[in-house]
């Protein structure tokens, strides 16, 4: 079999490239084990345009949140199914000088597309805990990424596009300017296998910091309205469950789900609202986390036809689309990687 791309990963980030690769009529192999790694399939899918403590604009939301909506709809209408949910999320306020901090904001032209109101009073008391009122954001929402992954995963299976297996660097051959793997010829190699990629014989030069995060399912007979996001978010998925998340562990790197993770994250969740719940289920994975909290994305320093594209870390639902646009254009058409993310900001570590 000959194609153009061979992509290592089946996580967000290799799906939404091999996507992006396949509209622009590539031929593309997927390999994947699915068993590696769970972090794409339990993160928390949260696209939220205002973040961190200091509620900041994401970093170039601008772009990314301009092009996702589109992407992840149109990808929807592919496959027939549904995994994006467009939501407002509602962050409660710590003060009132902090209230008035965002009363000044939300006429700054910068923020206005993405404030949907200032409550100077308490909103859905009967909800959340939010004496100084607080801020509603648009442009928000989750990515039901176990929905996306699975129903992408059954169409690569049936178009004969997935080849279930984890990559063997000992397997692959090198033919002149192209390579085989086990049949499979191909130009170009592109790695996106998330926190796997440490141990890359290709890429393990780059400055990771893979971060293990763990959720909770909670049900309760109130249903929130809108996302809360405070110190903790608490996305509604109908018929009274919530996933609440998430920690942020750098030492304890495995998927195993903890009694102290839990135990923080039901007191977070406690401090947030003001309903009863019980938790049905916890969910851990690790984040493909980098130093500078920026992707990897570019050509490897020596080999010009392996590439890679990774550390999306926890906001990969809102970088993937826009991104993996770029790394496609550059490879094919010789498009300019935003320097941000370009690895060649790293080659002096190779």
């Amino acid at each position: 079999m000959r194609v153009d791309y061979l992509v290592v990963g089946a996580g967000i980030a290799g799906s939404v490239l091999a996507r992006q690769l396949l509209e622009m009529g590539k031929r593309v192999m997927v390999i994947d084990e699915p068993s590696l790694s769970n972090s794409s399939k339990v993160a928390g899918g949260l696209y939220n345009p205002i973040t961190g403590r200091k509620m900041v604009k994401t970093w170039n939301g601008d772009v990314l949140f301009e092009y996702l909506d589109g992407f992840y709809r149109e990808w929807e209408n592919d496959l027939d199914e549904s995994f994006f949910y467009s939501i407002p999320i509602y962050r409660p306020f710590f003060s009132i000088e902090e209230q008035n901090e965002w009363m000044a904001k939300s006429i700054e032209p910068a923020y206005i597309p993405y404030i949907a109101g200032i409550n100077q009073k308490p909103f859905c008391e009967d909800e959340v805990q939010n004496p100084y009122g607080g801020i509603l954001l648009n442009k928000s929402g989750y990515l039901d990424t176990a929905t996306l992954l699975k129903s992408f995963r059954a169409y690569l299976v049936k178009s004969g596009l997935l080849l279930e297996s984890q990559f063997n660097p000992n397997k692959l051959q090198k033919m002149g300017g192209n390579y085989t793997y086990e049949g499979i010829d191909f130009r170009h190699l592109v790695f996106c296998d998330g926190h796997l990629s440490t141990t890359n014989p290709w890429f393990s030069w780059l400055p990771y910091r893979p971060v293990k995060g763990e959720l909770l399912f909670i049900k309760s007979s109130v249903m929130p309205r809108v996302i809360y996001n405070r110190g903790v978010f608490v996305i509604p998925l109908g018929s009274g469950m919530c996933k609440c998340g998430s920690t942020y562990d750098h030492g304890q790197l495995d998927e195993i789900p903890t009694i102290a993770a839990k135990s923080e994250l039901i007191d977070r969740v406690k401090s947030l609202v003001n309903f009863d719940f019980e938790v049905i289920d916890q969910k851990a994975g690790i984040r493909p986390a980098t130093k500078d909290r920026k992707p990897f994305v570019g050509r490897h320093f020596e080999e010009r036809n392996v590439w890679i594209f990774n550390g999306l870390g926890a906001k990969g639902v809102s970088l993937a689309p826009y991104y993996a646009r770029q790394l496609a254009l550059h490879m094919e058409e010789n498009g300019a990687l935003d320097d941000e993310v370009n690895i060649e900001r790293f080659f002096s570590l190779f």
